[in-house]
């Protein structure tokens, strides 16, 4: 890595807080309008001077205090006019300033603070050096943030942690792992967070192998068993081995939290165990993570009675103003076919987020009311609604008018991502727009956009393969639709569900020696086509699951 910018820019910065010493003797706050994108600045509130005692001890916890509640502007208010005032300040004074520069959205902010701290000797300890570590990260100076932690002399478990973090924060998850290595071999004592980290990058790499080697370095060491046992379920569920984290669940003699449960239940949802949501949640009291995570298993089971169950335990709580369950609500009425039930949701929904826009008109979409579908995307594209599209909704938009019929009106939303949105059509909006158009029978148009989507550079996928021989198929295109066939064999030759698909095409245009064939290859291989199932839920298993989530 390059480049120290803190560095790089000490005699700059302690230039430039000169100047302003002799100016003001302030520092200020910067900030840039969204809706005008001009430069205002927000001159610093007298919370200060509301302060009768003003000795270091007071000023630093006053700081510490609207930190840990998490008002970082108080924080950077109240620290501004410590300043102003030319008040003592030492390294403890920085350190909570520190940690809420990270989280204001001016970066400025935290490097006027690191060259005060620079000026005024105060950044050679190892706590205020660890917090200027976080910020630079969480600002992605990554190499800022590793500089600082090389030029260390001392590190403890709580700077390597910080660097651990730093390079999982930006997915950096191999150099994580080094970082790992270097603790063991400087024989840095574990944490409880070292460990939960290490856990997290392991299920980023689907690495099962290493982390049961951690799994086994928990039982050893005899840590926290709360925190890492949550980790471990985390973990487990995370790389598909679900039964692995029921049995850390089950095995577990200390007292379960409900952030536990809340891992398990998610990772009941993660691996389709639906069904074991809702014992779990028979034995805690409903918060907001359970609840949204227990609806999502509602949806795919269309259990529409214990999701209405949910939507009373969530009135009765409190929770229907966060948007995050009434999203989860919203496409639980949706996927068990209460169209209107989901949109009188919908227009009650305080504060409607991209993701409640788009479940709602998706929701539309799958049922089959394409152009309602059209008019709320049209309604979510005017300024009032103050959100905008992304490529999730669109890719719904062009499902609801595939399902409906609406070509034109496809193609026009297709084309509205590049000039209206400066988005770039990815490729399952492209095999989206040539189904829609396969099945209205344009042919000809179908192939023309596959050919323009390949000029710019798009390579296509199994998705784009299979629309272009399923149009081929409904049109009898027999020429195209074999390349088609070609083509999806080559790319996925192991897939029994390919050699379904190509062999309904060769029977469509009536080619039943392919067929034959086909079927042959598959015996070859050993493919097997998936036995085709369906399930049903009674009306008894749904009211047990009410009955034993009444809470």
């Amino acid at each position: 890595m390059r480049g120290f910018l803190g560095v790089r820019l000490y005699g700059f910065w302690t230039h430039k807080l000169s100047n302003a010493h002799r100016d003001c003797s302030t520092l200020y706050f910067a900030t840039k309008s969204e809706r005008t994108g001009t430069i205002k600045s927000l001159h610093t509130h007298h919370l200060f001077d509301e302060v009768p005692n003003r000795d270091v001890y007071s000023i630093n916890s006053i700081l510490a205090s609207y930190t840990r509640n998490r008002d970082f502007s108080a924080t950077w208010d109240f620290f501004c006019g410590a300043h102003r005032k030319e008040s003592k300040l030492d390294a403890k004074s920085f350190t909570p300033i520190l940690v809420a520069c990270s989280a204001l959205s001016n970066t400025m902010c935290g490097k006027q603070v690191h060259c005060l701290m620079i000026k005024t000797g105060t950044e050679s300890g190892i706590v205020t050096k660890t917090a200027l570590m976080d910020m630079y990260s969480r600002y992605c100076y990554l190499d800022d943030s590793v500089k600082i932690f090389e030029e260390m002399e001392f590190k403890d478990v709580v700077t390597w942690n910080a660097l651990l973090s730093s390079f999982l924060r930006h997915g950096l998850v191999q150099e994580a792992f080094g970082v790992f290595k270097a603790m063991r071999r400087d024989r840095v004592e574990f944490s409880e967070f070292t460990l939960c980290s290490v856990l997290k990058a392991c299920a980023f790499l689907k690495a099962l192998r290493q982390g049961k080697q951690v799994h086994a370095l928990v039982v050893i060491m005899g840590r926290d068993v709360v925190v890492l046992g949550t980790a471990l379920i985390d973990f487990y569920s995370d790389v598909g081995h679900f039964g692995e984290a029921i049995k850390v669940y089950s095995g577990l003699d200390c007292r379960k939290d409900d952030i536990m449960r809340n891992s398990l239940i998610f990772g009941c949802v993660q691996n389709r165990k639906y069904e074991e949501v809702f014992p779990i949640m028979r034995t805690m009291k409903p918060n907001m993570v359970a609840l949204t995570s227990t609806l999502t298993a509602c949806s795919e089971l269309s259990n529409l009675w214990t999701g209405k169950q949910i939507h009373c335990v969530a009135m009765r709580h409190g929770f229907t103003s966060e948007t995050q369950l009434c999203n989860a609500l919203l496409d639980m009425y949706a996927k068990c076919g209460k169209i209107s039930d989901a949109r009188s949701l919908f227009n009650g929904i305080c504060n409607k987020d991209v993701v409640s826009w788009t479940t709602m008109i998706n929701a539309y979409g799958s049922h089959g009311h394409g152009l309602e579908a059209l008019d709320l995307f049209k309604k979510m594209g005017e300024k009032r609604s103050g959100v905008l599209p992304n490529s999730v909704t669109f890719l719904t938009v062009l499902s609801a008018c595939g399902h409906s019929g609406l070509v034109d009106e496809g193609r026009e939303c297709f084309n509205s991502m590049r000039e209206k949105y400066s988005l770039c059509p990815g490729i399952e909006h492209y095999a989206c727009l040539i189904d829609m158009l396969g099945r209205a029978g344009q042919i000809d148009k179908m192939w023309y956009l596959f050919y323009d989507m390949v000029k710019d550079g798009i390579v296509p996928t199994a998705a784009i393969w299979i629309a272009l021989l399923n149009a081929s198929g409904y049109n009898l295109d027999a020429n195209r639709g074999e390349f088609a066939a070609k083509q999806l064999l080559q790319l996925e030759p192991n897939k029994p569900e390919n050699y379904i698909l190509v062999s309904n095409f060769y029977a469509a245009i009536g080619r039943w020696d392919c067929v034959d064939k086909l079927r042959s290859a598959m015996g070859m291989k050993g493919l097997i086509k998936e036995a085709g199932s369906s399930w049903v839920t009674t009306v008894s298993q749904c009211h047990g699951n009410a009955l034993a989530f009444s809470v």
